[in-house]
């Protein structure tokens, strides 16, 4: 009987490695890094010239069976021949192996996740779990579906799983997901986090804002955030954009309260919609800081009425609580 497993979140731009007690149902170590996929996925171009006939799995087994020694000294626990169950874009077309999409209806206790198993070698004493992700006809993620069933599993253990609603986690890409009794139905990707860093690091904008360091959010920060949600919701978003410079231009804004503005601009646009459906519940999922901004821009859209926030630590914990239940029904067949 499999006492552990090593869960494995695999992002575009981080890597995190988790050993869970499955008895315990607890994490007793865990190791992180900035080795994404995508800089992986270029590493290994870099690698395979004419004369190198290194594969792509090989040589992501190669990093994962280092970061696995560190793993086991760090936790003092022997872990050859453990299974490494891995989400995230390790099952893309830059990942280790190119994994179909698993359609919608999605069903929130995994039955219908797609997985491929790759087996254990002599140089690699460990079968590799690859979670396929899911799509739907114009959206694709890898990763959060693993997270959606993780915090439902861990909601409907606490006894508060809704099932209906929209779920949203911020991001970079941030996903909206739809859920009707207990599938997702729907999803939509906003690419808010990458168009911030867009605007704010290679547009005209760049002169016009300055990023805040501080961890302390103060009351104008906070007005101009306010206020940029407030320019969302009267303007379309490339109007709205170009106010970023007149604010500085006419004195309106300082460099850094432009900066809170334009995070306002971009977050409103993303939640803007959400006012024609009054009768939707709103759930927020975020394990980042990221968490009071999106709470200042539903109570600026007044959608606080219908919106709930999920722990920060449920947040944390989803990705391998979903691993786990995928292992568990494809892997245990329990």
């Amino acid at each position: 009987m499999e006492e552990f497993l090593l869960g494995c979140d695999w992002g575009t731009s981080s890597f995190r490695l988790r050993l869970f007690d499955i008895n315990r149902e607890q994490v007793t170590g865990q190791i992180t890094s900035d080795e994404g996929i995508a800089a992986m996925h270029r590493s290994w171009q870099n690698l395979n010239e004419p004369s190198n006939n290194t594969t792509k799995a090989d040589f992501f087994r190669r990093y994962l069976e280092k970061q696995v020694v560190l793993l086991s000294q760090e936790s003092s626990v022997d872990l050859e021949y453990l299974t490494i169950i891995i989400s995230g874009m390790a099952s893309s077309t830059i990942g280790m192996l190119d994994v179909p999409y698993a359609n919608l209806p999605f069903a929130l206790d995994g039955s219908n996740a797609i997985i491929k198993r790759l087996h254990s070698a002599d140089d690699f004493p460990h079968e590799i779990i690859l979670i396929s992700g899911a799509r739907s006809e114009n959206d694709v993620m890898r990763g959060e579906e693993t997270q959606l069933i993780g915090l439902s599993a861990l909601l409907e253990q606490s006894g508060t799983r809704p099932k209906d609603g929209v779920f949203i986690f911020p991001g970079t890409h941030s996903k909206h997901m739809y859920i009707k009794n207990g599938s997702l139905i729907n999803f939509n990707t906003y690419m808010t986090g990458e168009v911030f860093n867009i605007m704010s690091n290679h547009s005209i904008l760049k002169d016009s804002i300055q990023k805040d360091d501080e961890k302390k959010l103060s009351q104008a920060d906070a007005d101009a955030f306010k206020l940029g949600v407030q320019k969302s919701k009267e303007t379309g978003i490339l109007n709205g954009l170009f106010t970023v410079r007149t604010n500085q231009l006419f004195n309106k804004l300082d460099k850094k309260q432009n900066f809170f503005y334009l995070s306002g601009l971009l977050i409103g646009e993303e939640m803007n919609y959400l006012l024609r459906d009054e009768a939707l519940d709103i759930f927020v999922c975020s394990a980042s800081n990221l968490n009071d901004f999106y709470k200042m821009a539903i109570e600026e859209l007044n959608l606080s009425g219908r919106t709930s926030t999920v722990s920060a630590d449920l947040v944390d914990k989803a990705a391998l609580a979903g691993q786990n239940e995928i292992f568990q029904r494809h892997i245990l067949n329990k």
